[in-house]
């Protein structure tokens, strides 16, 4: 069973698996740690990670990259649609209000939702992991950042259904890089806590979290973030300053140039990187626009003045985290920066004002979160052994549900009235389960919503639940139970509904002394009636607080304990007993994808994935077909020049510059079957010169091997050593004739072979030889090898009865015994001892 963490990066991605000996980063086609989060699409495949990348600068409009800005989130986001104008790539509004992606694959316009294209990245992720264990790759536990939806987290799982994966668990980024430093920290205390902080400044995002560390344990205590603060922020800072310049220098305008636009963000890249380590940092791009090469310069003083909107972010995040976890800036211990955005200098700068103290960088900082990850699920997995290590992890957001009352309750004037409760307030453990009891009479509907939120991008509705239909014998209102669960992924659902019925029983009872305790079953049995006569306001005022410690406790509800009686006497009496029934609950969640829609998605990618591999493997014929071509006409010259006539190789030198004439012309673009029949036709006039060759280099060692068995078998058949006396002399007489004849048969074709030219076919081939020699030896071994006959057991003299005399010693006789057939074991192995036939090195 596979043990994989993937970490799902906004620019990139990293793999990680675990092994026995620890966490290994898995490396992509390219031998590289990091691979590119780019599908691009082109006329007849997909061309996805490295080599998405390679061909995203010739091909911009069809190449998709930054997918997390766009998964699971409204068309009308704010953020989103400031996103949409940087993109190279068409991204319009469904039908459904979310984002649609335009791009042109096999010669069409398609339109893909942002989950199919981040299920086209997992699955590239997995190929990687299944090329690098060699198996099959399908639990996994995939990183998401802290401020994704419920709606994004689900996106993600279907993403992930789609490449054929089983998330474990979605884990957050910020968390799985707590896991990665504190697993393998010994010297964690084991009762005063040590906080520690962690700011993850990413390629679109920040995020920070605080954790309290004891042994063998992890807490988040505080989960911060800043959607839009990353280091593609800055590179959009450099952008914008030198696309100003050269519009003023060069007089051409970037914008106007998708082509340019990449090549210019991605030197602004490396002119942020390089101005990490220097205080100033050139710029030049070749042929940028117009046939024109434009040079730039900065340094890292006026870098700094033109991001100051940027860096003025960055505390707020920072100062949020402080005061969720209740803590001050003496409180941290700790201070870690991961994240590849993390490297400018004045976010660090700004992080050891924060805290007063320097930041560490004792992780990697891009491969933390892939190695946590991986870490939760070799957890999560029954194959793995880790080390005891407690995770608790918090949700960072505050769910409630809302329904309307009953109308039936005539008594309550706000039975009509919208109620809502909080079940799982903000910091809440993941997982969790809580239990709700309402009181209804028909089929009734629960919404999931999102409380206390003022993010604009955050929408208020996660998803309804419809509850019922159900009926009571009684005909009164009934008692359902609800549960909510909160699971490992931090997705919100109602699991189950419950029908609570009471009904009479009749059990045995005492009459005698049994007066006080039919007095108290009484006044239980009148509890439970004036619970069930409650009203939804009483619910929520009430009974709230006491689902918080997870699922109700229905002791009052279950049988009771039969009482000891002092006397024998007895009678019929009633007894309630709680009938439990299930009732059905339907999900409706706003925005995720119906299971038809997740089935279509499947086997579309399944359907595109097939595509790219007949297009690979065609490709793969294609060079074959040009690798022979280019091989062969340089072997007939050199190494084959001896094993080819001139008109052979006036032949084949023919042919093969008609196949190179036709393969970029006619051949360009063909099927795979068209490219394998070319290839064995050249085969055809090339395998026999190749034949020659390698008879010719095999013949010698061949012929030396067969001469070497046979003088071996006659060596030994005519030996006079004593260990070869058992065997009979007739049987020594066919080995020496069987070694005679093998001889004569190895001159015969030696003499065929020499009078034959080096470009003529072989008269003898070396397989002939080897089976020549396999025979010989087969025949001779049996006789040469055969064991000596084990002496004969001497035979005593029958003893009179006064003569007999009991053993004295068993063990010495045992001894003798024993030490007799070793003798003969000794002398059974001399005498089978195996010959060497094989010539020694």
């Amino acid at each position: 069973m596979s043990v994989v963490g993937f970490d799902l990066g906004n620019e990139s991605c990293i793999v990680a698996v675990a092994r026995q000996r620890g966490i290994d980063v898995v490396l992509n086609d390219e031998s590289k740690r990091e691979t590119p989060a780019i599908v691009c699409f082109g006329e007849k495949q997909r061309f996805i990670g490295t080599a998405g990348a390679a061909t995203s600068t010739m091909n911009p409009k069809n190449a998709i990259s930054q997918i997390k800005r766009l998964i699971g989130r409204k068309f009308s986001d704010p953020e989103l649609q400031l996103d949409i104008h940087a993109f190279p790539f068409a991204v319009s509004e469904g039908p459904d209000g979310f984002p649609l992606i335009h791009a042109r694959y096999l010669g069409e316009l398609k339109a893909f939702t942002p989950t199919q294209v981040l299920a086209m990245v997992l699955s590239n992720l997995k190929g990687i992991a299944e090329k690098n264990l060699n198996a099959a790759v399908v639990d996994c536990c995939i990183g998401v950042p802290v401020y994704f939806t419920d709606l994004q987290r689900r996106a993600v799982i279907d993403a992930a259904t789609i490449s054929g994966l089983h998330p474990l668990r979605l884990l957050h980024e910020t968390t799985a890089t707590a896991l990665a430093y504190g697993i393998y920290k010994t010297d964690l205390p084991e009762n005063d806590q040590l906080n520690v902080a962690f700011i993850d400044v990413g390629h679109a995002s920040m995020q920070v979290c605080i954790a309290g560390f004891k042994k063998g344990q992890l807490k988040i205590l505080a989960h911060t973030y800043d959607r839009s603060l990353g280091g593609r922020d800055f590179d959009d800072v450099l952008f914008n300053y030198f696309a100003v310049k050269f519009k003023d220098e060069y007089k051409i305008d970037v914008y106007q140039n998708a082509r340019a636009c990449i090549r210019l963000r991605a030197a602004c890249e490396k002119l942020k990187k390089m101005l990490s380590a220097n205080p100033e940092a050139p710029l030049n791009i070749e042929c940028l626009m117009d046939e024109k090469d434009v040079r730039g310069f900065i340094k890292r003083e006026e870098f700094e003045q033109i991001s100051v909107l940027i860096l003025e972010r960055v505390k707020r995040p920072l100062v949020n985290a402080l005061q969720e976890a209740g803590l001050t800036v003496e409180n941290i211990h700790s201070v870690e920066v991961v994240g590849s955005g993390s490297r400018v200098p004045a976010i660090i700068r700004i992080l050891t004002d924060f805290f007063g103290k320097e930041p560490k960088r004792t992780m990697n900082a891009s491969e933390c979160v892939a190695r946590g990850c991986a870490l939760q699920c070799a957890i999560l997995s029954p194959t793995f052994k880790v080390r005891e290590f407690q995770v608790h992890e918090s949700f960072p957001f505050t769910i409630s549900l809302s329904w309307k009352g009953s109308s039936n309750d005539s008594q309550n004037e706000a039975a009509d009235a919208q109620q809502s409760v909080v079940v799982f307030p903000k910091g809440n453990q993941i997982p969790s389960v809580k239990a709700l009891t309402f009181y209804r009479s028909n089929t009734f509907s629960v919404d999931v919503t999102y409380a206390d939120v003022n993010d604009p991008c955050i929408p208020t509705k996660i998803s309804t639940y419809t509850i019922g239909p159900f009926k009571t014998t009684s005909g009164e209102r009934a008692k359902l139970k609800v549960k909510v669960r909160l699971n490992l992924h931090g997705i919100v659902s109602i699991e189950s509904a419950t029908l609570l019925e009471e009904e009479e029983v009749d059990v045995p009872v005492t009459v005698e002394n049994a007066t006080g305790k039919e007095d108290a079953k009484m006044d239980t049995d009148e509890a439970i009636n004036n619970d069930l006569a409650g009203t939804d306001a009483n619910f929520q005022d009430a009974k709230s607080t006491a689902y918080d410690a997870g699922v109700e406790n229905d002791k009052q509800e279950s049988e009771e304990k039969p009482v000891k009686m002092d006397t024998d006497t007895k009678a019929v009496a009633s007894k309630r007993k709680v009938k439990k029934t299930n009732v059905l609950v339907a999900e409706v969640v706003y925005g995720a994808m119906a299971p038809t829609d997740l089935q279509k998605a499947v086997e579309k990618e399944f359907e595109m994935a097939l595509q790219d591999r007949v297009m690979e493997e065609t490709k793969d014929r294609k060079n074959a077909v040009e690798a022979y071509v280019y091989d062969m006409r340089n072997k007939v010259h050199d190494k084959y020049h001896e094993f080819v006539t001139a008109s052979e190789r006036e032949e084949l030198i023919a042919k093969l510059q008609e196949v190179e004439d036709w393969l970029y012309e006619d051949g360009e673009d063909e099927t795979k079957g068209v490219y394998i029949a070319k290839l064995e036709e050249l085969k055809k006039q090339g395998d026999p010169i190749e034949l020659r060759h390698k008879e010719w280099t095999e013949r010698g060692p061949a012929f030396g091997q067969l001469v070497h068995c046979i003088s071996s078998y006659r060596e030994a058949a005519l030996s006079k050593d004593p260990k070869f006396d058992h065997i009979d002399i007739a049987e020594k007489q066919k080995v020496v004739n069987e070694c005679s004849e093998a001889e004569s048969w190895l001159r015969d074709k030696q003499q065929q072979q020499d009078a034959l030219p080096k470009y003529a076919n072989p008269a003898c081939l070396s397989a002939d030889i080897k089976r020549k020699a396999e025979t010989l030896d087969r025949f001779c071994r049996p006789i040469m090898t055969k064991p000596k006959p084990a002496p004969a057991k001497p035979q005593t003299p029958p003893q009179s009865e006064a003569e007999q005399q009991p053993p004295q010693d068993d063990k010495e006789e045992g001894g003798a015994d024993h030490e007799f057939e070793g003798n003969n074991q000794a002398s059974a192995s001399a005498a089978s001892e195996p010959m060497e036939t094989e010539p020694t090195a």
